[in-house]
């Protein structure tokens, strides 16, 4: 029943995503706004749905490494399986001023992340945090790690540090309202608005989370019949199934050459991802988090400045980057299946 729910799951993302770009970019051409814009906001906001929901659920039940490490792991996600599958399919423009802006902002969010929880694990010094790292790592895999985790090291991010990390993600939302209107030219052509467009976006987000939800909960059935861990599973399978409408929507929008919606998609779904999604379930329940956690948060930190870096030049993502954003991604995913 599992294996019909992920194929369904599957169906769902990509036919639903094919609807999801194609009226949001008409909506955006009616509406005489940047299609840039539209998947900064709309689009990302609606393939962040399904983190939002799984982390937030995951928090309400007490699940603290699945709504932490889906969050972590959907951006990691996002920075090099979903822009490097994207590049990879048509080279994707990153001009500067997206760079300076609205990638510096998703940057930002993942410094504002350490600065949140890199209080207890950072106090020591960085020799202090290698060594609570290997001491996490040896435990791995040990069969009294569970007697020993009464004294593992943890940090939180409380009720007030969510609320903190909700008004950034208002901030930036209220900032590129603001720059529309600001740069409003009624002279500007535009499309011409349907509500075919309309009922496009709505059908396609909604087949969005549900095929999400299908996937996610499958994935994790079929994994957990296999007897991997909790976080294993949450950086992986719930990181990835979650990802996997920001992986076919951007596919779909640089197949159909809309580089911008698949650039907006992956920089908005990021600052959603911390922001919103992490902001929303500590709200809820404040999140604890491990030192393994942290050292993700240092690594999805890392990528995005990796990534900035291969985007700077020459102001796009190449084909060749984006193949060795996959590689980047698949030696991850290595890493902590063996770790």
């Amino acid at each position: 029943m599992q294996y019909i729910g992920l194929i369904v799951g599957f169906v769902l993302l990509i036919k639903c995503a094919d609807w999801f770009v194609d009226g949001s970019s008409n909506l955006a051409k009616a509406l005489g706004v940047p299609t840039l814009v539209i998947g900064l906001t709309i689009v990302a906001f609606g393939t962040s749905a399904p983190e939002a929901a799984v982390s937030i659920s995951a928090s309400l039940s007490g699940q603290n490494e699945i709504a932490v490490g889906n969050a972590v792991g959907s951006s990691i996600c996002n920075l090099l399986l979903v822009l490097g599958a994207s590049a990879a399919v048509f080279p994707m423009a990153a001009p500067k001023s997206v760079l300076k802006k609205d990638y510096m902002f998703a940057v930002l969010a993942a410094f504002v992340l350490i600065f949140v929880t890199g209080d207890v694990f950072l106090s020591g010094g960085f020799e202090g945090f290698i060594v609570q790292l290997r001491s996490a790592m040896s435990a791995a895999g040990n069969a009294d790690a569970a007697a020993a985790s009464a004294d593992k090291v943890i940090s939180y991010v409380t009720r007030s540090e969510g609320l903190i990390l909700l008004t950034f993600v208002i901030t930036y939302v209220y900032s590129l309202i603001l720059g529309v209107l600001g740069n409003k030219d009624d002279e500007d052509e535009k499309g011409r608005f349907s509500w075919k467009d309309l009922l496009m976006i709505v059908i396609g987000m909604l087949g969005i989370m549900i095929g999400g939800d299908l996937v996610v909960d499958s994935s994790v059935k079929i994994a957990e019949s296999f007897g991997i861990s909790t976080q294993l599973i949450a950086l992986t399978v719930v990181a990835l199934g979650t990802s996997l409408p920001e992986l076919v929507t951007s596919v779909v929008a640089a197949r159909k050459r809309e580089t911008d919606i698949a650039l907006g998609n992956v920089i908005g779904s990021n600052i959603f991802n911390i922001f919103f999604v992490l902001g929303s379930a500590a709200v809820v329940s404040p999140l604890t988090l491990d030192i393994t956690a942290f050292t993700d948060i240092l690594i999805m930190t890392a990528v995005s400045l990796v990534v900035l870096a291969l985007a700077s030049f020459r102001s796009n993502i190449s084909r060749p980057n984006g193949i060795f954003m996959l590689v980047m991604y698949a030696a991850y995913t290595g890493y902590i299946i063996v770790r």
